[in-house]
């Protein structure tokens, strides 16, 4: 750890800019621990990745994100091109401050920012799985980008969306809980064709779909409870056509991972997924929301390397 050459992207705008007033205790914290890192602090959307393909070509070998899930996705599309990875033997790390902090609970990174630096400091590096995704962007572009937690389809787009357009002054279970109910009373459930590695499980009006790497999305949402970001098979869970009341009724079910049971509720497992749709169903990557169905989702097993 000592002689690898580090880079630290910074979002200061995340978490309602609170990552940039605790930004100066965070570099001092890192540095009490040793680390000599180059900073670097984006000025807008998308800027996080280019900050992290031009360090790792620039020879780092540690590239850690500080923001929220979003800021870390953008640090993961930062390893990777269309074609593949940027610097194998590079690793990720995270130091979570943003709004839903989803990420770091599957990975079992501590929040506080004080620990999560000894935890990035003091623990060995290990392979995860990455998903990579086509889809269409908000202007109709076929685009290719990289998640490391959630994918999803449907309500969850819609949700994020929402939540991206608020301050999120509230915190990340209020903001968020927040969107998802104002979502619930006003999304229409998208026609959707679901394909499982080649098969069709699905072809209906759906509520939403979510391949997960990880367990946690939409600010501490259990949703996909039996996903492991090391086991080579993504968990995908769909919610096929619940009205309103229901949903409302089985929401706190989802927070504790408890959902799975529902008869409108399917679960499998899967390396290849493929969604097409009539509709307008609204994609979420990682809290971010960069476009539209029709998308196909594969696994990348052991594609990144993990720092903590």
């Amino acid at each position: 750890m000592e002689g690898a050459k580090t880079a630290v992207v910074v979002n200061p705008a995340s978490a309602n800019g609170k990552t940039g007033r605790r930004w100066p205790e965070i570099a001092a914290m890192l540095e009490r621990e040793g680390l000599k890192f180059d900073a670097n602090l984006t000025a807008g959307p998308g800027e996080a990745t280019e900050l992290t393909r031009r360090a790792l070509r620039g020879g780092c070998g540690l590239v850690v994100s500080v923001g929220g899930d979003g800021t870390a996705n953008e640090v993961v599309n930062g390893f990777f091109t269309a074609e593949g990875p940027v610097k194998k033997e590079a690793a990720a790390g995270f130091i979570a401050m943003g709004t839903g902090s989803d990420l770091i609970k599957t990975l079992g990174i501590p929040k506080d920012p004080g620990e999560a630096v000894k935890h990035l400091l003091r623990s060995p590096r290990r392979a995860v799985d990455v998903g990579r995704v086509a889809f269409t962007d908000h202007a109709g572009l076929e685009k290719t980008r990289y998640f490391i937690n959630i994918a999803d389809l449907g309500l969850g787009g819609d949700t994020v969306a929402r939540v991206n357009r608020t301050s999120k002054a509230l915190g990340g279970f209020a903001s968020f809980l927040w969107g998802t109910v104002v979502s619930l009373l006003l999304y229409r459930n998208q026609p959707m064709c679901v394909s499982v590695d080649g098969q069709v499980v699905c072809d209906e009006p759906v509520t939403i779909v979510v391949v997960g790497n990880g367990c946690y999305f939409g600010g501490g949402m259990q949703i996909a409870p039996g996903a492991e970001m090391a086991d080579g098979f993504f968990d995908i869970v769909i919610l096929h056509n619940m009205n309103k009341a229901s949903l409302l009724a089985n929401l706190p079910k989802v927070y504790k991972g408890a959902h799975l049971t529902h008869p409108r509720v399917t679960s499998l497992r899967g390396r290849k997924v493929a969604i097409r749709s009539t509709g307008t169903a609204l994609l979420d990557l990682d809290g971010e929301q960069p476009g539209r169905a029709p998308v196909d989702i594969e696994l990348q097993p052991g594609a990144l390397l993990v720092q903590g």
